[in-house]
């Protein structure tokens, strides 16, 4: 287990001995496909390090249907920020989408470990940081953009998060939960992406885009 939270962000700096307190304040989970891992309003004992598969964060609205929060994936950790409540509960639901393994963490042990370590602080800080910058740009696309620039402006992050030197990728999760992401219908989605695809944008087959015309497929972003 040192060698898989040793890769982590905010793990990789500390040393063997506070590596080694880490492993004894963790347990590994092994979930299977929409395995549940808490529910929303569960007491928030543990935060979490995805090892392999991916981890989907849901509520349910209340006409019943699912939002589709975030897709965490391998290497990523997710539920730390609750850690600083006082007495916190988690404020989402997480499933496994196919098989997925995680690391959970104890949350007081490691806020110990945390007094001891201004760096691993620090660390924590930029992280909660960065995804809070996520978030607000988020909103900002969710409420400025309609669902083709919404459905492009996944594309193309997708693509570059996932091979820098290509244009090529495939859909890792069901097409239900990227509509859920992007608060759209699965029939929008599917609409958007056959309307790009007939503009010569976008080559589907299947679960796997190609983007084709990457400047054309950019500007919908800010001309749709």
């Amino acid at each position: 287990m040192n060698d898989l939270l040793g890769k982590a962000y905010l793990f990789s700096h500390l040393d063997a001995h506070q590596l080694a307190r880490v492993v004894a304040m963790s347990r590994r989970l092994s979930l299977e496909d929409g395995g549940m891992l808490f529910n929303a309003g569960d007491k928030a004992e543990r935060f979490f390090l995805v090892i392999a598969g991916q981890i989907k964060l849901s509520r349910l609205a209340p006409s019943g249907n699912e939002k589709v929060i975030e897709i965490i994936g391998a290497g990523n950790t997710f539920a730390e920020a609750l850690m600083f409540n006082e007495s916190p509960t988690y404020p989402v639901a997480a499933t496994s989408i196919d098989h997925s393994e995680v690391i959970a963490i104890d949350n007081k042990a490691f806020l110990a470990l945390l007094r001891e370590s201004i760096e691993t602080c620090f660390r924590l800080m930029s992280d909660m940081s960065q995804r809070l910058h996520s978030k607000i740009k988020e909103i900002d696309d969710l409420t400025l953009q309609n669902a083709l620039g919404r459905v492009a402006g996944f594309l193309i992050d997708k693509a570059e998060r996932v091979n820098e030197d290509s244009h090529d990728f495939k859909l890792d999760v069901p097409k239900s939960i990227i509509a859920s992401r992007l608060s759209i219908t699965p029939e929008t989605l599917s609409r958007t992406l056959s309307n790009l695809s007939n503009q010569g944008l976008i080559r589907v087959t299947g679960n796997r885009i190609t983007i084709l015309d990457f400047d054309r497929l950019h500007a919908k972003l800010f001309n749709n």
